[in-house]
């Protein structure tokens, strides 16, 4: 991550920009949108740096440091996950794994929801099996 710290007229500019989700004083989130933009913008042979001035940032204040290697988790992201790469792994996960032991209720609930899962994946490829079968 870069060293700069953002003062107050940045935040105010930066999160005045469409394809920001968030910024602080130490960083930046950027919506899913302007991760698609510039993953595909890229894959047609643009620079990170004109994607993100076409986009309305001013590299001055962003910092090329942070232009090059955001382009650069996106781009390792999309190769490996594709599409799903791109979005925020942060929401819904506090980061921790659970260290105490579940109750049998919490076993449970995690053991039906995980069985619904499975239901719905077995529905979801018969559904394909039955189209790829009509088009034969």
């Amino acid at each position: 991550m870069s060293n700069k710290i953002f003062t107050e007229k940045e935040i105010k500019l930066l999160s005045a920009n469409k394809y920001v989700k968030s910024v602080s004083s130490k960083g930046i989130t950027y919506n899913e949108e302007f991760k698609h933009i510039f993953i595909a913008e890229n894959e047609k042979g643009k620079l990170p740096r004109e994607i993100f001035e076409e986009c309305g940032f001013d590299i001055d204040i962003i910092g090329m440091h942070r232009v090059r290697s955001s382009g650069k988790r996106w781009r390792a992201n999309y190769r490996v996950d594709g599409v799903s790469g791109l979005k925020d792994a942060r929401d819904g996960n506090s980061g921790r794994p659970c260290e105490r032991e579940l109750s049998i209720e919490e076993k449970y609930a995690r053991l039906e929801a995980q069985n619904n899962l499975l239901k719905a994946e077995n529905e979801l490829l018969k559904k394909i099996r039955f189209v790829e079968r009509r088009m034969k």
